[in-house]
């Protein structure tokens, strides 16, 4: 399956478990990973063949910019489950990023990686009659 890799998508937001948080926001960015068939557009060159990313960074900026959750990570689920809804993206990575979360003494940013699919899950091996699985 082939990927299309999206890096560098801020927004404004306002999730955290702090209600200045909530109130006064802060900033986030997210990076993508989206699986989906890319072989028609690799043919045609033509954009309505593929996923026009522009709406995915609108969509994801919207999110981030209008949702108030508590935690990031129902930030990025929200976030996963957009996209999926999205019908030629398959399976998708996120990685969510506070730039700047308020913790005393602290520097860094905190991140949520998620992995999503769509996919069916693989079928259940085939047993035996002792319930061992066939090779």
């Amino acid at each position: 399956m082939d990927c299309i890799h999206l890096k560098g998508i801020r927004a404004y937001g306002y999730t955290g478990a702090l209600a200045e948080e909530q109130v006064l926001g802060q900033w986030f960015e997210v990076e993508l990973r989206l699986w989906l068939d890319l072989t028609l557009p690799g043919q045609t060159d033509r954009l309505d063949d593929t996923l026009d990313y522009r709406q995915v960074i609108t969509q994801v900026q919207e999110l981030i910019q209008t949702s108030k959750f508590t935690l990031i990570e129902k930030l990025a689920s929200a976030i996963a489950d957009r996209l999926l809804s999205l019908e030629s993206i398959q399976q998708l990575d996120i990685r969510l990023t506070k730039l700047a979360p308020p913790i005393p003494n602290f520097s860094g940013t905190v991140t949520i990686e998620l992995q999503r699919s769509k996919l069916a899950p693989p079928p259940a091996p085939h047993r035996d009659q002792q319930g061992l699985p066939l090779a």
